[in-house]
This record gives structure tokens, C-alpha cells and sequence, in this order.
């Protein structure tokens, strides 16, 4: 299949503090094969790798306690 050209605009992406990656901007998630889950202006990324609806948030980070902090050793700044 091919690609889909993508609207120009700006994406934000932003790690929350012990929780996921939230997305805001004109998105859109495909899947591998093409398929869209979602087109919309803001959503939540698991960043924990334990939600049951990966790629999104399930809020399953507070469950299982995942933490992250930004100026933490996991928190990779771009270089």
C-alpha cells in the first residue's frame, strides 16, 4: 500500500512524569499494513510497555508503577 502524504503541521510529544507520552498535534496511527487506528488532535502513548491497547494508554503505568523522571537516568535527551 502505498503511503498517504502527511498534512504539514506541528507535532508535539511530550513524556509525562510516571506516565505516557502525550501526543498533541494533527496525528495519525497506522499500522504496519496501513490500517488507521486513529486520526485526531491529541492521544496517549504507552510508555510503560504494560497497557493492553498498545500502542495507546490504558493508564496501566499507575498499576504497575512506572517511573520516569526528566532529568532521570531513563530519560534520554536528544543529543
Amino acid at each position: 500500500m502505498p503511503e498517504q502524504p502527511v498534512e504539514e503541521s506541528v507535532v508535539t510529544i511530550t513524556p509525562l512524569d510516571r506516565g505516557p507520552n502525550l501526543v498533541k498535534g494533527t496525528i495519525r496511527v497506522v499500522t504496519p499494513s496501513g490500517r488507521v487506528l486513529v486520526t485526531d488532535v491529541m492521544t496517549k502513548l504507552c510508555r510503560c510497555g504494560h497497557s493492553e491497547d498498545k500502542p495507546f494508554c490504558d493508564g496501566s503505568h499507575k498499576r504497575v508503577g512506572f517511573s520516569s523522571v526528566e532529568n532521570g537516568p531513563d530519560f534520554h535527551k536528544g543529543d
